[in-house]
Parts: structure tokens; C-alpha cells; sequence
């Protein structure tokens, strides 16, 4: 069997969606012939924790762990957030940030570049040096964000000119919605281009999330740029399908981080409209926020008067958010209004279309999330400003779902080809034709 050396910061125990594209890929790699190797920082600094992932990972996985130096440990204790889960790059979701949030932000984007975990590089390369001459693998792969990972795989393939890597990109780089919140002065801003330029052109491979990311990177003239979407696990699911204890509500259920960027005001003033014309859809609404919501989201709905509507629960392990998605009568997806989100295609959304309930997504019609929506037909993706069709649709599945004849006539054999088996399946056929080209 051929062996791959996965190059990761998160890992379990880590939750959130940083995790589980490559949890789920070693999960099946050996069914189609490749030995995944993790390595992977031994002392992490994860936003949260969910052991529940442990399940999915295959007995005798080989994990090699190795100590960083971790920055966001001093961040919290500098800006007074101990306690707080810290935004991608010490990007401060609110709109109102502190002094010392400003000046986080400016040494992030100019000292810590590409990212915070920029200290972990070096000596992973000299670790990882010294393991794969004793321990020799067919192919390395590095997965990004945090994109000081792929320096990693760069430096290793000065070393190890025959053995082929592959760079994963998980979120784009310079052209992040985020990005430009990072303060980079000119220098700094040259120096994330340059990097982003070298490793995409010396990787022998590029994975990207969506055919938008794809177009991007293409521009560099790269030979191979691949696009390997995330997914959904069919055995997720598998194990809640015994659950038929679906709330008699009308529910609008998101699952994951809310972020202030993401929060949906119209929605927000749909559903108080709606609430005052129909006294009985007040009564049947409920909006259940499964995992963290920023302030501001909530202060959204206090204004509207749908606080006594909304159910918040705390972060939970991933099984459960998917049993929360199935006892929903809607899901909700929602985009940062910010034209560089038009290629993001979160996780929660294969998960979504396969849990068999409406979606209504707030973003871009034109965005890539849209196009995986109309193309399954698991739901609709409702402009920003598009107040009035998406206040149509909200109370045609309310009276569907008062009538019992809420049905999704989904293309169930599109969703198929987005199950974590299938797309590992997928992955393994593009590592072993490049691996027969290596020989």
C-alpha cells in the first residue's frame, strides 16, 4: 500500500470545519489503497474541541505530533479575551474593534506573515527531514489554512526533489474575503503574493474547494489544479436515521459559527414582518442556532422582536448539529456580502443537501454555493436585497409545512457524487495517476 504524509494543523481532537475534510479522507484513504501519515502539532491551539471525530479516524493511524509555538495564547491574554474563540488570523469579527484589536490585526498581517503558525515551519521541516529519511513515503500532502503549512511541503520538496506534493487549498489566499482587513502594508502585502505565487507554482499539484478557486489559480499556469469539493459522510447520517422526534415548529435551523459579517438582517426583518401579519406563524417559528453566534446576531433578533423565537445552543459535537439539521423544517446558509465569498463552499453545505430539508441561502445567486444548490435542487440562494422573493419563499414552506406536503424533490443522484467516499475515491485516482507518472 502507498503511503501519503498528510501535513496538517488540525487534527483531532480539534472541532469545527478546519478538521473534517481530511479527517473524512484518511477516514477512507485505505479503501482505495493509500496509508495516510498525519503530522500535526502537538500542542495546538484549537478554537474548539470535539472528540466525537476520534470515531471516524481508522485504528492504527499513524499520528506524528511535534511541538509550536503558538501565538494566540498571547493574543487573548493581550486584547483580554481569554475565553473568547478567536476569528481566522486574529481577524476581529465586530465592526467596532478595540485599540489592541487594531494592533493584533497590523502584526498579523505584517509580522506574521503568511499567518500565526509561521513558527511552526522550521522546525517541522528539520523534524520531517530527519522522519521521512528513515521513514520514506510515496507523496506529501499539505492542507491550508493556516497557509504556513504549504512553506512546509515548499521546503521539504527542495529536499525530497522526486517525491511529489500536493498543496490543498481549503479557503483562497491573498484574495480571502479577510484579507484585506489584515492592514498589510506594501511590503508585506509583496511578500504574501510572492509566497502564494511560489507555492502554487512549485507544488506538482493543486487542490482547490470550487471552480471559482480554480479559475483563480489557474491564472498562475500551473499544470494541474484539481477540484476536490468537500462533502458529506453517508455514515453521518446513517447513524440518526432512527431519529423521528421532528419538532412540530416551523424551524429555521443554522448550524456552525454565525459571524457578524454573516448575520442575516433581512431575514431577520422578514420574519417580524411575517410574525405580525400571521399571528399563527409567530407561534410555530422557531430559530435554532446550533454552535456560536456573534453578539451582534443576537441583538439583530432582539430588534425585531423574535428573542422570545430563537433557540441557541452551544457548540455541539458534529453528529448531533447533523441531528439537529434533520428534526429542521428549513436550513439556513449564509455568506459574507463581500464579492470574494462568491467561491466559498462551506462544509455545512453537503451536509445540508443531504439531510433532505430545504435550504434557503442568503449569498450570491451567481456564487459557487448557488450553483451546487439549483444543481442538486435542494433549495434557493436569495441575493442580499432580494427581501421580497425570499419573504415568498419563507411563507410558502410555511404553509407547505402547516399542510404536511413540505417535500424536497432533490437530485439525489448529484448529491451521490459529493459523499466523502466518493470524493475520496476521486482523490486517490488523481494520486495514483500521478504517482504512475512519478515512477
Amino acid at each position: 500500500m502507498k503511503k501519503v504524509l498528510i501535513i496538517t494543523y488540525y487534527w483531532v481532537p480539534s472541532g469545527g470545519s478546519g478538521v473534517q475534510r481530511w479527517v473524512k479522507f484518511v477516514k477512507y484513504f485505505r479503501d482505495f489503497g493509500w496509508e495516510p501519515i498525519i503530522f500535526a502539532p502537538e500542542n495546538a491551539d484549537y478554537p474548539v474541541i470535539d472528540d466525537s471525530f476520534k470515531t471516524d479516524v481508522p485504528e492504527n493511524i499513524t499520528v506524528v505530533r511535534h511541538p509550536i509555538f503558538e501565538p494566540y495564547k498571547l493574543y487573548r491574554r493581550f486584547t483580554g479575551k481569554k475565553n473568547k474563540v478567536i476569528q481566522t488570523g486574529f481577524v476581529s469579527d465586530t465592526h467596532r474593534k478595540s485599540r489592541k484589536e487594531r494592533l493584533s490585526g497590523w502584526l498579523r498581517g505584517n509580522l506574521f506573515i503568511p499567518d500565526p503558525r509561521i513558527c511552526w515551519v522550521r522546525s517541522s521541516r528539520k523534524f520531517l527531514k530527519r522522519y521521512l529519511r528513515n521513514n520514506p513515503v510515496d507523496l506529501i500532502i499539505t492542507t491550508g489554512p493556516p497557509h504556513s503549512v504549504h512553506l512546509i511541503g515548499r521546503s521539504l520538496k527542495k529536499i525530497f526533489t522526486n517525491l511529489p506534493w500536493i498543496a490543498d487549498f481549503r479557503d483562497p489566499w491573498t484574495s480571502v474575503y479577510y484579507y484585506k482587513d489584515l492592514q498589510t502594508g506594501k511590503i508585506a502585502d509583496a511578500l504574501h503574493h510572492r509566497m502564494e505565487k511560489s507555492i502554487i507554482e512549485k507544488a506538482d499539484m493543486v487542490l482547490v474547494v470550487s471552480n471559482r478557486m480554480k479559475q483563480e489559480y489557474q491564472s498562475f499556469k500551473h499544470r494541474s489544479i484539481e477540484v476536490i469539493p468537500n462533502g458529506f459522510d453517508e455514515e453521518d447520517f446513517q447513524e440518526t436515521e432512527t431519529s423521528d422526534d421532528t419538532d412540530p415548529h416551523f424551524v429555521i435551523t443554522h448550524t456552525g459559527l454565525l459571524t457578524a459579517g454573516q448575520n442575516p438582517n433581512i431575514l431577520w426583518k422578514i420574519l417580524r414582518e411575517l410574525s405580525k401579519e400571521y399571528t399563527e406563524f409567530k407561534q410555530d417559528l422557531k430559530i435554532r442556532l446550533v454552535g456560536n453566534a456573534d453578539a451582534s446576531v443576537l441583538e439583530s433578533i432582539r430588534l425585531n422582536s423574535l428573542q422570545d423565537n430563537v433557540e441557541i445552543i452551544p457548540y455541539v459535537p458534529h453528529s448531533e448539529a447533523i441531528q439537529f439539521q434533520q428534526k429542521s423544517t428549513i436550513l439556513l446558509l449564509c455568506l459574507i456580502e463581500n464579492p470574494d465569498t462568491k467561491c466559498i463552499v462551506t462544509g455545512k453545505l453537503f451536509e445540508y443537501m443531504q439531510s433532505g430539508r430545504p435550504i434557503v441561502s442568503i449569498g450570491y445567486p451567481d456564487g459557487d454555493a448557488a450553483k451546487i444548490i439549483a444543481q442538486t435542487r435542494t433549495g434557493d440562494t436569495f441575493g442580499f436585497y432580494d427581501g421580497q422573493l425570499l419573504k415568498k419563499r419563507i411563507l410558502t414552506h410555511y404553509q407547505a409545512h402547516q399542510a404536511g406536503t413540505l417535500n424536497l424533490e432533490a437530485d439525489k443522484k448529484t448529491i451521490a457524487q459529493y459523499s466523502r467516499k466518493n470524493l475520496t475515491k476521486k482523490l486517490s485516482r488523481l494520486m495514483d495517476q500521478f504517482f504512475t507518472f512519478t515512477q
